[in-house]
């Protein structure tokens, strides 16, 4: 009999189960907990390594379970209406939580900026080495890493600056690597033409007036 199937059977019987249940109960507000506190360390680390960029970092929560971190984001210091910012988020995919990440739009983008040379080519290298996209993502990917399993909360708990440091590395890329394409693509955004963009007022001028 495996240590795993003893713990179960304990706990199946009838005067353990109300013991199970509240610890189980117990674990998975440690998981919670556990798993807020790496993205907050890892965002104490990348704030490090951004503290001379264009890009601050900030933590994003469980919108449906306030105060429940579930990734962070690089923003802009100097807001602009559109751009596009490095991400990191996990998502319950199948009843597991697993972390992926990318460059996300602030807004929907328009045809015409999605055109954009600076952005096209952006998009093509990501494309290129294996990244997906949507709608919401110029480029987004998923790593192997499932933050409330536990073989991850055991790394946090016994190496949690080589965990940090494994995270960090699949994220470095779109912080090092694609900077300065990054940065071209959000100047053209902030910088193209209003020609090429239709106004709401245009769009309402009937013919004839």
């Amino acid at each position: 009999m495996t240590e795993e199937l003893a713990v179960l059977q304990f706990f199946a019987k009838t005067e353990n189960l109300p013991l199970g249940l509240a610890v189980a109960e117990q674990m998975d507000d440690i998981r919670e907990q556990m798993n807020s506190r790496f993205w907050n360390e890892l965002q104490q680390r990348l704030n490090i390594a951004l503290n001379d960029t264009e890009w601050q970092t900030q933590v994003t929560e469980d919108r449906n379970a306030a105060g429940v971190l579930v990734g962070l984001q690089c923003k802009l210091r100097e807001a602009q209406t559109i751009s596009l910012f490095p991400m990191l988020e996990q998502q319950n995919l199948g009843g597991t939580w697993r972390i992926f990440f990318g460059l996300m739009w602030q807004a929907a983008p328009a045809p015409e900026q999605l055109a954009l040379p600076a952005v096209a080519t952006l998009r093509k290298l990501l494309m290129d080495a294996g990244f997906k996209n949507n709608e919401n993502f110029l480029a987004w990917q998923w790593t192997r890493h499932h933050p409330r399993r536990s073989d991850f909360l055991q790394r946090f708990a016994q190496q949690p600056e080589k965990l940090l440091d494994d995270i960090a590395a699949v994220f470095k890329p779109l912080l090092t690597d694609q900077r300065t394409l990054i940065a071209s693509a959000n100047v053209a955004l902030k910088e193209m033409p209003r020609s090429m963009s239709i106004s709401l007022d245009q769009l309402r001028r009937k013919p004839g007036h």
